[in-house]
């Protein structure tokens, strides 16, 4: 076989690049590469088993022809400009199973690099590997498009979204819980080093759901790695939100109309009046509590509805729900308990964003479309707090892919920026388990008061899972939040917030303990109208 050509990069620089320099401000002059894009396909790293598959120029991309890769997709607005495109893979094996295994990934380098490198979380159990454009919480500016060397990676393994068939591998268990991620984090420094002929300046990471929890992982054990992380609906305890979604589901099949074989079927608990009867109601209760009556609920710890207020004092009809029906509600959006009473995992926000709307497989929160395809479920009857929460306890991989160590002392320590958000009407996991996680963080790094200072929650008023919600205002720019406050010194006090369901709107999202309160006037449709208070 014929030799190539390799570069060869020293290892002490796998560290070195792990921290980042001096500023660079926003208004930063592009810097070119140094080398052809061609040219990386011979790179090797020194101690370091790599294989770069492609490296090509990719063209510009215009704008209205990429979408955001979410629950709720959107096109991007902006024109994506020329990159170099480098595909590679990390460690190939093959694995017990006899499956092949390797840590994949992708790395855009734009022609025009602003000098700062962000990396793009992954979602589900990964195994694929989308497009790194940066999009996720970045409003209609994707990182990419800013000028952002963007990367992502499959973690190591290949599969369907929620294929945990490579969990019996135990290698792979390990590049999909923390590994993969840290590797990737400093060959994609290296090969930017050698592509530009410098390294980053500043590096970020961004993800939501499956990315959440590894901007968790990334503060809580590779600390020295990033200048601004932003983590969205933290996949960051999964046994535990299971359980949650099991007490959920139960609860509604307890109450369902038996089928022709006798099962419950669970498209039968709520019609579609009776959804949108309790989305009005929970609207009603709770809309002004934020100084306004616009259809949103900006508030959310404020609101504690019962929907005791819509139970029929009679005859089932469209205008009021059964008792049964108000019962398997309150028990569902209560949270799960162990038969000592205590509780399991948070209570969901009543938010009628959950209750209305259609499209990706957590566009309801009721299950009239059958089960959520994250939750192992069985009947009612075998729902068991106590056991599932014994499962939990007794499962390794959670060990491995929780992220709940508070000790961020030395992230912290070196000026690094944590942003945390939560959509209220997110399904799957509860914005109030992320709140918990954040507020123990707080009083292990010196209170809240000073975490404030380094690291900030918003609630995302009405958003689904990560984006989408017929009630919700999804698009806002964290990426530009965390870049100011990193790079300035600017802590975000309010992030603005707009989307499809209300044209012309716009919500200041505020970071707890604050909340957006109307100011009693102004334009109503105006973030200007509006103020963070506690």
């Amino acid at each position: 076989m014929e030799r190539i050509r390799t570069a060869v990069i020293p290892a002490a620089c796998f560290f070195l690049l792990a921290i980042a320099s001096s500023a660079y401000p926003q208004n930063s002059a592009a810097l070119a590469p140094a080398q052809k894009c061609a040219d990386l396909v011979n790179l090797k790293i020194a101690g370091a088993n790599v294989q770069i598959t492609k490296a090509e120029e990719a063209p510009a991309t215009p704008a209205g022809t990429l979408s955001t890769a979410s629950i709720a997709p959107q096109p991007i607005p902006v024109v994506i400009p020329p990159y170099c495109r480098v595909d590679g893979v990390m460690d190939p094996r093959t694995g017990l199973d006899g499956k092949p295994y390797a840590i994949g990934f992708e790395l855009a380098l734009p022609d025009n690099w602003n000098g700062r490198f962000l990396f793009q979380g992954g979602g589900g159990l990964n195994g694929y590997i989308l497009l790194p454009l940066g999009s996720q919480a970045a409003g209609d500016n994707p990182a990419l498009a800013r000028g952002f060397a963007v990367v992502t990676t499959d973690t190591g393994h290949k599969g369907a979204v929620f294929d945990a068939s490579f969990m019996k591998d135990q290698l792979a268990s390990l590049d999909f819980a923390y590994i993969a991620i840290g590797r990737v984090t400093v060959l994609s420094k290296e090969i930017i080093a050698q592509y530009y002929g410098q390294p980053a300046k500043h590096s970020y990471y961004d993800g939501c759901s499956t990315g959440g929890r590894e901007a968790m992982m990334m503060s809580e054990r590779y600390p020295t790695y990033f200048d601004g992380i932003i983590s969205g609906d933290p996949a960051m305890r999964t046994g535990y939100s299971n359980i949650g979604l099991a007490n959920a589901r139960a609860a509604f099949l307890a109450i369902a109309p038996k089928d022709a074989n006798g099962k419950p079927d669970p498209t039968k608990d709520f019609s579609d009046g009776d959804k949108k009867l309790l989305a009005d109601s929970i609207t009603k209760s709770c809309d002004e509590k934020d100084g306004l009556k616009d259809g949103m609920i900006l508030n959310p710890e404020a609101c504690r509805y019962d929907p005791v207020v819509v139970e029929c004092h009679g005859a089932k009809t469209d205008t009021c729900l059964t008792a049964q029906q108000v019962g398997a509600l309150q028990k569902a959006f209560a949270g799960p308990k162990d038969s000592r009473g205590n509780p399991v995992y948070a209570r969901f926000p009543w938010e009628g964003g959950y209750l209305q709307g259609a499209g990706g497989p957590f566009a309801s929160f009721l299950p009239n479309a059958g089960p959520n395809i994250l939750a192992s479920v069985a009947p009612p009857a075998d729902v068991d707090i106590d056991t599932l929460v014994s499962g939990v306890q007794t499962n390794e991989n959670e060990t491995l892919t929780d992220t709940t160590w508070t000790n961020l002392s030395t992230f912290f320590g070196h000026g690094g920026k944590l942003i945390f958000y939560h959509g209220t009407a997110d399904p799957v996991f509860s914005p109030f388990d992320t709140l918990a996680y954040y507020l123990k963080m707080a009083d292990a790094n010196g209170g809240l008061d000073q975490v404030m200072n380094s690291s900030r929650f918003f609630f995302v008023p009405g958003m689904n899972h990560c984006a989408g919600g017929p009630r919700a205002l999804d698009k806002f720019d964290m990426v530009g939040a965390v870049v100011d406050w990193v790079e300035s010194g600017k802590a975000p006090d309010s992030v603005i917030a707009t989307g499809k369901p209300f044209p012309g709107r716009s919500r200041p999202l505020c970071p707890y303990p604050r909340h957006a309160q109307y100011k009693g006037n102004g334009d109503p449709e105006d973030a200007a109208s509006f103020e963070c208070v506690k």
